[in-house]
């Protein structure tokens, strides 16, 4: 069945399966990641879009509102905080998201993260193509202590992962399942300021949003232990990266690792992309766009979707 299909997710479409899962059902499909402002990206398909997929730039009121074929809203995601619900519930559009597609692979990558930092494995391989021969005497995570801010899908599968390793796990949640918690040895913290003092690697898989930009800013740097290492696999708002190259520079911690950024790609003019001992890598989104494509199928069979938002549409 034909769909037009635009998306404002640099990543959506290209991983995997998904350009080839697309192109065989033979769906018009645009990618708009540069403006959401009249005159140019997704407005310039506003009366024919069926279908919205949403990355980075936002679902607002008004794309919602002027689009007259908008079928559905789906976040290449989880966090919605940039789809303006209201509107699409007003119309009677589903809002989609991908909710646990990606949490083993990102779980796994903040894991390689966590061996990569503690052995420094980019800064010495660099150095010996170089003609180096850096010894760098690295650390073992076993009996190192990780701080998960945001015990959701991801932090939970990260979780049985350290702790099968042999780490201690503390968490902070705003809504922490206690039960999962307390079978597998997490220790749930009730304040971020206590993760941050104790933990030697700190993870973080929150939600965006204006609540919680600059989750991580100086002070709480400041907090941690000058051989922590911060690691930001949620949004690239939650961490102010000026304040994180500053703690870096100071040695105020001993490094990071970047998977979430502000825009994509970055900017990397910024000084924390010169830094040898932080490790950046982009998203690996295979499954949330196969979810994606799923969740497309249901709607134009007339279907509901299993992971709609607002399902009061319906009633």
């Amino acid at each position: 069945m034909s769909a037009f299909v635009v998306t404002t997710s640099p990543g959506f479409g290209k991983i995997g399966k998904v350009p080839s899962e697309i192109e065989a059902r033979n769906w018009k499909f645009v990618r708009c990641i540069d403006t959401n402002v009249e005159g140019g990206g997704v407005f310039d398909y506003i009366d024919d879009m069926e279908f919205l997929v949403v990355g980075l730039i936002a679902a607002t009121e008004e794309i919602i509102t002027r689009a007259p074929k908008l079928k559905a809203v789906l976040k290449h995601g989880v966090g919605v905080d940039n789809i303006a619900i209201p509107a699409a519930t007003a119309r009677k559009i589903p809002v989609i998201n991908a909710p646990g597609t990606n949490a083993n692979a990102v779980a796994e990558l903040a894991t390689g993260m966590m061996f990569s930092l503690a052995r420094q494995i980019p800064m010495v391989h660099n150095e010996i193509i170089g003609g180096g021969w850096l010894r760098y005497v690295g650390t073992e995570v076993s009996g190192k202590t990780l701080g998960i801010v945001g015990l959701g899908n991801i932090g939970r599968s990260l979780a049985l992962k350290a702790r099968a390793l042999g780490m201690n796990v503390l968490a902070s949640d705003l809504y922490p399942n206690r039960e999962f918690a307390e079978q597998n040895q997490i220790r749930i913290v009730d304040h971020l300021d206590e993760l941050l003092a104790e933990s030697d690697y700190v993870s973080l898989h929150v939600f965006g949003g204006e609540k919680n930009s600059h989750l991580i800013g100086a002070r709480e740097l400041d907090l941690m232990k000058t051989n922590s290492f911060l690691m930001n696999f949620a949004r690239g708002e939650i961490v102010d990266v000026d304040a994180l190259a500053d703690a870096l520079k100071a040695e105020k911690i001993k490094g990071a690792a970047i998977d979430a950024y502000v825009t994509e790609p970055p900017d990397v003019s910024h000084p924390i992309f010169a830094m040898k001992n932080v490790i950046f890598t982009p998203h690996s989104v295979e499954r949330m766009g196969l979810s994606n494509i799923a969740d497309i199928e249901h709607i134009l069979a007339g279907e509901k979707s299993p992971r709609v938002l607002n399902p009061e549409i319906y009633e």
